[in-house]
């Protein structure tokens, strides 16, 4: 069955380097793996991320790019680099979503910026980030400097986008079919779709059933 992939690209530019590493870790996925694949531009959001933040409410498009990535079986997240870390619009959005909603998610991170010396920040910032939501993070984390746009950087450049999407294209073929008609995701928002209902016993009753047993 096809599997849905979601890119979520936070690059404030057009163009963007960090749209074009996305687009192009998207299109070394799909090579490897049937998918549909969703461009999430978050530039195109920052208002309504705002407005959330402020007001608790979303927008109906960004609820539909929340409900477009805690609905998928796969993510690819890119953000730029600010200030050595990812971006503070590509954090928001994370923000937005609820903690429980990517618990198992298999996520691909990768990063842009102007310089090698930038790189951890795919290990300190985003790859602790991703742990925290209980994501599945690929081993591979892609960095793209500017000068692995050039001749001499973009051989190594398409051997890291090749390994991550591998290995991402692997997860998605072992994640489960979800059943006909569950296109929407999880019932409740951010509660995820493969986490069983179980009934909740208060702590008090707990104590009593176990008094009646001593």
């Amino acid at each position: 069955m096809t599997k849905r992939l979601v890119v979520v690209t936070a690059g404030l530019g057009k163009p963007s380097s960090t749209r074009l590493l996305a687009d192009r870790l998207a299109t070394a996925t799909g090579r490897r793996a049937e998918a549909d694949i969703q461009v999430i531009e978050l530039r195109e959001l920052a208002n309504d991320i705002a407005q959330n933040m402020v007001t608790g409410f979303p927008s109906p498009r960004l609820r539909d790019a929340v409900d477009a990535v805690t609905s998928a079986d796969g993510l690819i997240a890119v953000t730029p680099v600010f200030t050595g870390s990812y971006s503070g619009l590509f954090k928001s959005f994370f923000d937005v979503i609820d903690k429980e909603a990517l618990a198992g998610l298999p996520v691909l991170i990768a990063a842009t910026g102007g310089t090698a010396r930038h790189s951890l920040v795919l290990e300190h910032a985003m790859r602790p980030l991703f742990a925290y939501l209980r994501a599945v993070v690929v081993p591979t984390a892609v960095y793209a400097a500017s000068e692995d746009w050039a001749s001499d950087g973009a051989g190594a450049l398409a051997g890291r986008v090749d390994r991550a999407a591998s290995e991402l294209a692997a997860l998605l073929g072992a994640r489960p079919d979800r059943p006909l008609g569950d296109s929407n995701g999880p019932e409740e928002p951010g509660r995820p779709a493969d986490v069983d209902d179980m009934a909740v016993v208060p702590f008090a009753q707990q104590l009593a059933a176990l008094a009646v047993e001593g």
